[in-house]
């Protein structure tokens, strides 16, 4: 069977606490509430393109406890192939949550998404050769991603791959390899070294790494939008102006939504408006993957958001 994407990944409970103030060591305090949702960033970016109405592939390892059962019964759900999605030794990853106010501290516990080891990618060379595009996060190893771009180089299929979160001991060699790299703005500082404060900063920084070879740098600039460079055009895609209510996993619903765009036919530049777009809708509801509409869903949220895509722009 043939996808349009295979996500190689992460998967995370995330357990959010609001909290009046953060207890201190050896004390118990009470809290206000609590919510249990689905996470993780490869988990995310293919949810994101299956809502879309892609075909999406999952490799990724869930636990071997009830939020890992429960995660599989999601991924079957949200239409995504699991043929991928093994079970682990370990519980499954969770990323408990504290609010306070607008501040928020994040613990992560990898659990069975530490044994998405490079050597698993091996069972699955097919989802891989039949896909469209192969999108990649970093928060699985390294060397489980490095694997896969090899994979994906030897079948000749595109990857994507979303630096986040951020790693100062990437291989350059590898990422030169990907056909989109695409990290927002603080991630593009941590790889080059180079300030980013400005747009012309920016441009300069994502410059150097098509210099070095990279092929299409995307650079996700919150509400300036998002920024295409590669060796011959460089282009700043605007964003859309609504009122944002939570950014969580804005950025992995644009990764997912280009992705979507771009196997599905569009050029970059078009791919871009349309994941601007998508993204400019997530941020104006709660969460990560609750907040990402279904293709049925999207025109009309668009149209109440004031959301349009200028026909004039698009190739």
């Amino acid at each position: 069977m043939t996808h349009d994407i295979t996500v190689i990944g992460s998967n995370m409970m995330e357990l959010t606490t609001d909290i009046d103030r953060m207890p201190k060591l050896g004390e118990t305090v009470s809290a206000p509430s609590f919510h249990m949702a689905f996470g993780g960033k490869g988990a995310n970016q293919a949810y994101a393109a299956a809502q879309l109405g892609s075909s999406v592939a999952m490799i990724s390892k869930v636990g071997s406890d009830s939020l890992g059962q429960a995660y599989l019964e999601h991924f079957q759900q949200s239409g995504i192939d699991i043929t991928g999605v093994s079970v682990g030794n370990q519980s499954n990853g969770v990323a408990p949550c504290f609010i306070q106010g607008n501040m928020n501290s994040i613990i992560v516990v990898q659990g069975a998404n530490s044994e998405l080891t490079p050597d698993v990618l091996d069972q699955y060379t097919d989802l891989i050769k039949s896909s469209k595009m192969v999108i990649l996060q970093q928060e699985i190893s390294l060397a489980t991603d490095y694997r896969a771009i090899d994979l994906a180089e030897q079948f000749h299929v595109p990857v994507m791959l979303n630096p986040a979160p951020a790693n100062d001991n990437v291989d350059l060699e590898h990422i030169t390899k990907c056909e989109f790299y695409s990290p927002n703005e603080t991630e593009l500082g941590r790889l080059t070294h180079l300030p980013v404060e400005s747009i012309d900063q920016i441009k300069d920084a994502a410059h150097s790494l098509v210099d070095q070879g990279v092929k299409n740098v995307i650079v996700t600039i919150g509400s300036r939008g998002s920024l295409w460079v590669c060796a011959d055009h460089e282009e700043l895609i605007p964003s859309y102006k609504v009122n944002a209510v939570d950014s969580i996993g804005a950025g992995d619903s644009f990764v997912g939504a280009f992705a979507h765009y771009y196997t599905n036919g569009e050029d970059i530049p078009t791919a871009l408006r349309h994941a601007n777009a998508y993204a400019a809708v997530t941020v104006t509801m709660s969460g990560s993957q609750t907040s990402y509409p279904s293709a049925a869903e999207l025109p009309q949220l668009q149209e109440q958001l004031g959301i349009t895509v200028d026909p004039t722009q698009l190739a």
